[in-house]
């Protein structure tokens, strides 16, 4: 019996050491698609603030105006906690698997309106603090320029919505459409669990010995 009460408690508290995890996103409102765009490659980097609200970024999305035909290679990010400087917290440079165009429509301009999602990512963070997301160096094959989609910032959706930004050559501009991706550890119905078994185990014990 002894062995049986010691294999269970050491079972929950394998299960109580498995943290659960929370979804959160930041969303800076849907693709305009219309309005104007902000070039994101030959030496220009747009940047744009958002509030995190969990403790990992792990993904990220946008939208771009392409030329038609044109699908993005590689775009280079980072997350710093200023605008485009201070402390870095996460770059790179997303290409292959971890990188998706995805076609939307073409617009009134004859501009190729896609979705550019990126994946795979394990940023650090802190809840609450306002960080900015700077994109450039983005590739297409055929070497044309890529443009981040402005939308100003409507139509989105938690703190510090809409988003401030800037484009490295001019300043301050209106908000592009984006959304990051992430998560954020929380008590978990197991870790509960565990500890109720090992609470019952304890009274097990009392009983037995």
């Amino acid at each position: 019996m002894k062995i049986r009460i010691v294999s269970l408690t050491i079972l929950c508290l394998a299960l109580a050491a498995v943290p659960a995890v929370a979804q959160w996103s930041y969303d800076n409102g849907p693709i305009n698609g219309g309005t104007d765009a902000w070039t994101i490659n030959f030496g220009y980097i747009v940047s744009d603030s958002y509030v995190a609200a969990g403790t990992a970024v792990s993904s990220f999305s946008f939208g771009v105006w392409e030329y038609p035909g044109d699908v993005m290679s590689s775009v280079g990010w980072s997350i710093t906690l200023d605008e485009n400087s201070g402390t870095v917290f996460g770059s790179g440079v997303a290409s292959g698997n971890s990188l998706t165009d995805t076609f939307i429509s073409t617009n009134e301009y004859g501009y190729d309106i896609d979705k550019i999602s990126v994946s795979g990512l394990n940023v650090p963070e802190k809840s609450g603090v306002t960080y900015w997301l700077n994109l450039y160096n983005a590739t297409v094959p055929s070497g044309d320029p890529v443009y981040w989609d402005e939308n100003s910032g409507v139509g989105c959706g938690g703190a510090g919505c809409p988003s401030m930004a800037s484009e490295s050559s001019v300043g301050s501009i209106a908000g592009e459409a984006f959304t990051i991706g992430g998560s954020t550890p929380e008590p978990s119905s197991i870790m509960l669990f565990g500890s109720g078994i090992l609470g019952l185990a304890g009274l097990l014990r009392r009983k037995l010995f």
